[in-house]
């Protein structure tokens, strides 16, 4: 046969010791959860960004015949016996923040817990002053560089919250910067509008403060935000002492009314019926969920709602309680994986790190870490059909692992297992 003609971009992904990935568009549960397709000794053929062929070299060049020579628009990773899985997808992050809280760490080794700090004017709110200050080129570049990071431990896709402006024109600084660092980064983000995060200093000087605040959410900042076009959806952080349920119903009623899908924290420190909320309003996402009750499991259960668990949180905030991930998957409850990316209560970019966390904190297998980290991730972010698996049609954003199989993901930690990553059809990043 003769040499096949390039289309603008061709890479051939070759010499693998298995490709691991699950299957299919929609948000995996229960048992399904955990099968994933581990085919040893393929190939994968990408065209124009996208996955055209995965399979044994022999059927390749019956297919396609042979690849041109190497030269313009014509690429190969050679996968030196490693494994290929798809780029990981972080769907909980709050990346463009300005300033630090390192103190605030030190403060919790010394015993102090996360909501003793910030009821003495600290976390959050500490952040959100840092951020209010900072210009939007320092947020912009402050998002670029955690991308980097992000990159490098095989994030291709992510979402990205505001939420550390409690305002509108920090907000959209926030959002903007979103959008700009994005522009010219592998990573692709996706927008998501948190304004009701937190209640800001300058509302709680009375007790009638709290309700202006949410209705500046409802009236002016979501509005304003969606008419921009800056956010794809939109969160409230629904906890004791944050939001109620009826003020969370409110924002993410307003935000529908404005084309801005709901997803929400839900059940965080306590049982505070954001699951339920979640499940009523049919929410993309319930995220956290360390705190969810019988009931709030069966809700979701029953709404297909995605559980984002984010066990690098309690991990990083010392906590002893993890959410209950075997009961959720147990109860056909699709469980997506994130880094929950923030200065505060879980400052990391590494997705690998968060699989290790759910295999030995949360109880998964590393089959149903990997599609949490990937399928269903992408799924919680309404992105399923193009994203999350490694089959012919999805776009071609790939992660290489020097690893001779999946198992070796979490069995070796402490280290970064990427050799490579693979964004629409193009080596993006390789391991030095």
């Amino acid at each position: 046969m003769t040499p096949m003609t390039a289309t603008p971009h061709t890479l051939l992904v070759e010499n693998l010791g298995e490709v691991a990935t699950p299957l299919g568009s929609t948000p995996r549960r229960g048992a399904e959860q955990g099968r994933v397709a581990r085919l040893p000794g393929v190939e994968v053929l990408c065209l124009d960004g996208r996955i055209a062929f995965v399979g044994p070299r022999k059927e390749r060049l019956r297919r396609f015949g042979e690849l041109p020579p190497d030269g313009p628009g014509v690429e190969r990773l050679d996968g030196r016996g490693g494994t290929l899985v798809p780029g990981f997808v972080d769907p909980h992050t709050h990346l463009p923040w300005a300033g630090s809280r390192e103190e605030e760490f030190a403060a919790r080794l010394a015993g102090k817990t996360y909501q003793e700090i910030a009821a003495a004017g600290g976390g959050i709110l500490s952040t959100v002053a840092a951020t209010r200050r900072a210009s939007e080129e320092e947020l912009v570049a402050n998002v670029r560089r955690r991308l980097d990071l992000m990159l490098a431990w095989g994030t291709t896709t992510a979402e990205a919250k505001s939420g550390y402006g409690l305002a509108l024109d920090p907000e959209m600084k926030q959002l903007r910067a979103i959008a700009r660092a994005a522009a010219d980064h592998p990573v692709d983000l996706v927008p998501t509008l948190l304004a009701a995060h937190e209640v800001p200093a300058e509302y709680r000087k009375d007790e009638a403060g709290r309700g202006r605040y949410v209705d500046l959410v409802c009236h002016e900042i979501v509005p304003a935000v969606a008419a921009a076009g800056l956010a794809r959806f939109c969160d409230v952080f629904c906890e004791r002492g944050v939001f109620s349920v009826e003020e969370s119903r409110r924002v993410l009623a307003a935000g529908a009314a404005a084309g801005l899908r709901p997803r929400l924290h839900a059940d965080e420190f306590a049982d505070s019926g954001g699951a339920l909320l979640a499940a009523e309003l049919g929410a993309l996402s319930a995220d956290h969920l360390m705190a969810v009750s019988d009931r709030g499991v069966e809700a979701l259960a029953q709404s297909g709602v995605t559980a984002v668990l984010l066990p690098g949180t309690s991990f990083f905030l010392m906590k002893d309680r993890y959410a209950p991930a075997r009961r959720l998957v147990e109860a056909g409850v699709p469980v997506a994986l994130a880094t929950d990316c923030n200065p505060g209560s879980s400052y990391t970019e590494s997705m690998p790190m968060v699989i290790t966390l759910a295999v030995l904190k949360l109880g998964l297998t590393i089959a149903e870490s990997l599609t949490a980290a990937t399928l269903n991730a992408a799924c919680s972010l309404g992105l399923g059909a193009e994203i999350g698996t490694i089959e012919a049609g999805k776009r071609a954003d790939l992660l290489l692992l020097a690893a001779p199989n999946l198992l070796h993901l979490a069995y070796h930690y402490g280290v970064n297992p990427v050799a490579a990553v693979v964004k629409d059809g193009r080596v993006v990043h390789r391991a030095v």
